[in-house]
């Protein structure tokens, strides 16, 4: 029995043909289910060759043409050590609708390769897709004479089926397999399963920077720790392989419904549908690739020698605060966004990094919302709901489909909200996903780390130049070099005199000069600033002279005050390390009040700079003009976020800011928060307001607020934002503590009403029935009670839902209740 029709009149089939397995296996009959599943699969993968990376690539077509609704069945069959695998994957050849061969260099050496070639070919439902090669090389030894019949005949198919020019290489194998799953979707008329509502969404925060310099060596050290270098051991594959060590892979059948189980130290996937008390079909998958494993890469030592095997799924890149980290990550991502699925970027500050990694569902196309059914008979728990939540995302993040995920800023290893670990993320094996971890910390768990080092001395002059790249006689390039010196080389200083230097349009020793006047007494430390914080101001004391030296620009522009630009600045540090819309830096620059020029005893001698800067085309007009003025002096990133225009303030930036004004700047900032308050885009800032207005665990609140002013903000800002984070995120833990700081702030504000008109019942609720003249209640602040009251029914509604009647904080919330309303029926 063959799989092809010999009787059909068209030209001559090929010399070989796939029988259909016996069915007598060593283990006992194939079952029914089996054979049905194998006939199943729509498309057959295959491939030869000794690169990961070919293997990578596979397995990614493979898991997107899953996701479109298309079954699939991925082998390299040289691989195979037994007879029973071939069987299965001869049987899935005859069966599927169309066959896509990975053709590479190797496969010409192979003849199973060949052999799939023209099969297909002969059918007519074979897709080739060259792999960093091309037809151009298949002409070429299609003239050539040495070459055998059947290999011939296999060019000839590859020629002829190369309609759809599939041609993959280090540059687009994002777009050849999105092209690949689009044309396979279309000629088996099936509707992608898989459209989700992305629109809006960037991949990466920021834009390229066109001026990064002397990162070229770190990023070739990323690339070959997640790639290789492309010299890998040579395998002799006639050999015998053992079936504990084999790497066949075929993968075609391992969905969410099979179940791995473990024969004499190989892998198997199990291809039946559920529990069967039948023997079962089993077909070899590769292992983790690891030290152990019998095809893995040489190990070697990069330049720097920060790495010991190649083959690294997770780097941290540790380095101090300016020193290009998160521009480093940035560049390598847009290099090779091509090799990944999507790319991934999560803000790893302490407070946030949890959200940030649910806000990833969205990315994704996950459903994490708080689940209100019952399972097994019962109601989960909110520890329950919070794990399946992380599962979900973690599930998605880390399987064969490879995603590059990069956490920019880890301040902690240890999570914030509940002290989970690190590792409860990210796992040992990361299967296709790679990840990129910025940091300041020297060591993380047990990834690996790569200590970025200060640029080269080159490399920092060409960063002072600027974008200009003017070029200074070298009585000024002594001053670049003095820069230099006094910044420790540091790549966010540099940068900054770059942009001073090319739109003040001034000379290195003017502009050194003018920074050494600035009195070290500006440039003292806050408060409300971490020790960190104040240690770095401390360690880099010409930095902050120089960013002193950039407020006062915005200060005085063109020779006219100009204070928007530097009020965005100082408010801006008090929101989220996230993109911030420029209608809300606005609206909080604006609550801001005045406070008076403090740098007038020294601008004096800045006069000739200021008249230098008359005409430079830096005096803002507009909000969006004083916003990305910040973006021009360096202090800030334009974000790709949309709509409208975003802009994120450096971290240093953000630090040096908060020296200034006191508490004037958080403020405004909670003001201009409560004036636009978008949970969907601004989710990140109406946290960072939320801990400003309660603080959380052991920190106090940094604004206090009055009265009428928190019960507006607690309806407005912290229960929508509760809301949201339970229901379509389950972060049950967070929202509960919000609940409770809101209830606990209502019931302050209710006793500080009560205070003020003592009755004759002696701390009763009692109202007396007249009044003296010296107390008085002011009916607009009761009109704010009364409108408590709905706040608290909201409260109670909440805890009812997720703690129940009878739970303390649910009877709490109800006394406060009762208690506004007796005290209203009594004014």
């Amino acid at each position: 029995m063959t799989c092809v029709q010999v009787a059909d009149p068209a030209p001559p089939r090929v010399s070989f043909s796939f029988p259909v397995p016996r069915i007598s296996f060593a283990k006992g009959p194939v079952s029914p289910v089996s054979n049905a599943k194998l006939r199943s699969c729509d498309v057959f993968i295959g491939f030869h060759g000794q690169n990961p990376n070919l293997v990578r690539f596979c397995k990614w077509l493979k898991s997107e043409l899953e996701l479109q609704g298309i079954a699939c069945f991925v082998a390299d069959r040289a691989k195979y050590s037994d007879s029973q695998s071939h069987e299965i994957a001869d049987r899935v050849i005859c069966s599927v609708t169309y066959g896509v061969v990975v053709v590479t260099n190797s496969s010409f050496l192979n003849h199973l390769s060949l052999e799939e070639i023209r099969f297909f070919a002969q059918k007519k439902n074979l897709i080739p897709l060259f792999f960093d090669n091309g037809p151009n090389e298949i002409l070429g030894l299609l003239n050539c004479n040495s070459i055998d019949k059947e290999c011939k005949e296999a060019l000839d198919g590859l020629m002829k089926s190369h309609e759809f020019k599939l041609e993959a290489n280090e540059c687009n194998w994002r777009s050849c397999v999105a092209k690949t799953a689009g044309i396979l979707r279309a000629k088996l008329g099936r509707k992608s399963v898989a459209e989700n509502d992305l629109e809006g969404f960037e991949e990466l925060p920021f834009p390229r920077n066109r001026c990064l310099v002397g990162r070229d060596k770190e990023i070739m050290e990323i690339e070959t720790a997640f790639f290789g270098s492309g010299d890998y051991l040579e395998q002799d594959y006639a050999m015998p392989i053992t079936k504990g060590e084999a790497s066949g892979q075929s993968e075609g059948l391992a969905d969410e419904e099979s179940d791995s189980v473990s024969t004499r130290g190989g892998r198997f996937i199990n291809l039946e549908l559920g529990k069967c008390k039948e023997p079962k079909l089993e077909a070899w998958v590769e292992p983790v690739l690891g030290r152990n494993s019998l095809k893995k890469l040489k190990y070697k030592k990069s330049r720097s020698g920060n790495y010991k095997s190649l083959g690294s799924n997770v780097i941290c890149i540790n380095g101090v605060p300016g020193s290009g980290k998160t521009e480093l990550a940035l560049e390598f991502a847009y290099r090779y966004s091509q090799r990944y699925k999507m790319v991934l970027w999560v803000g790893g500050e302490a407070r946030y990094f949890r959200q940030n990694i649910l806000n990833l569902s969205l990315n994704l196309g996950l459903d994490v919302s708080a689940d209100p059914e019952k399972e097994r008979g019962r109601i989960r728990s909110f520890e329950e709901q919070e794990f399946e939540a992380f599962k979900r995302v973690k599930k998605e993040l880390f399987r064969d489909m490879p995603y590059l995920l990069i956490i920019d800023n880890l301040e902690t290893e240890k999570e914030w909200w509940e002290g989970k670990d690190l590792h409860d993320l990210i796992p040992r094996n990361t299967a296709g996903t790679h990840v990129i971890i910025t940091t300041r910390l020297s060591k993380i768990m047990n990834f690996e780390i790569m200590q970025l080092p200060p640029l080269s001395l080159p490399d920092a002059m060409v960063l002072m130049r600027g974008k200009r790249k003017k070029d200074y006689p070298a009585e000024e390039l002594e001053f670049l070099q003095n820069f230099d010196e006094k910044l420790g080389r540091l790549s966010f200083g540099l940068g900054v005199i770059g942009s001073l230097l090319s739109e003040l349009g001034i000379a290195p020793s003017a502009l050194f000069e003018a920074v050494n006047q600035v009195p070290l007494e500006e440039c003292s430390t806050s408060p409300h600033m971490s020790i960190n914080e104040e240690q770095y101001c401390k360690n880099n004391p010409f930095l902050m002279k120089i960013l002193c030296f950039c407020f006062a620009i915005l200060q005085q522009i063109n020779g006219r005050e100009n204070f928007l630009a530097s009020r965005m600045l100082l408010v801006g540090a008090w929101f989220g390390p996230a993109p911030i819309s420029v209608n809300l830096l606005a609206a909080a620059a604006k609550n801001m009040p005045y406070a008076g020029n403090r740098f007038r005893r020294w601008t004096k001698f800045l006069t000739l700079t200021f008249g230098c800067c008359v005409g430079c085309g830096l005096a803002p007009q507009t909000e969006e003009e004083s916003a990305l003025l910040l973006v021009k002096l360096g202090l800030a990133r334009r974000a790709n976020k949309q709509p409208g225009c975003w802009i994120q303030l450096h971290p240093i930036a953000q630090v040096f800011a908060k020296i200034k004004e006191g508490l004037l700047a958080p403020r405004a900032a909670v003001q201009g928060i409560r004036k636009i308050s978008n949970p969907l885009l601004n989710s990140d800032h109406l946290w960072a307001s939320a801990f400003l207005v309660f603080g959380f665990k052991s920190e106090p609140p940094v604004v206090q607020v009055k009265a009428i002013d928190m019960v507006l903000y607690i309806r407005k800002i912290a229960l929508p934002l509760a809301i949201r984070a339970f229901t379509t995120f389950s972060r049950c833990s967070s929202a509960l503590e919000l609940l409770k700081v809101c209830t606990n702030v209502l019931e302050e504000v209710e006793k500080s009403f009560v205070s003020q008109i003592q009755d004759w019942c002696h701390g009763s609720l009692c109202w007396k029935k007249k009044l003296n003249g010296n107390q008085r209640v002011d009916e607009y602040v009761w009109q704010d009670v009364t409108f408590g009251e709905e706040l608290c029914r909201t409260c109670i509604s909440i805890r009812t839902v997720m703690l129940g009647h009878n739970h303390a904080h649910t009877l709490a919330a109800q006394e406060t209740l009762a208690k506004l309303v007796r005290m209203r029926s009594k004014i």
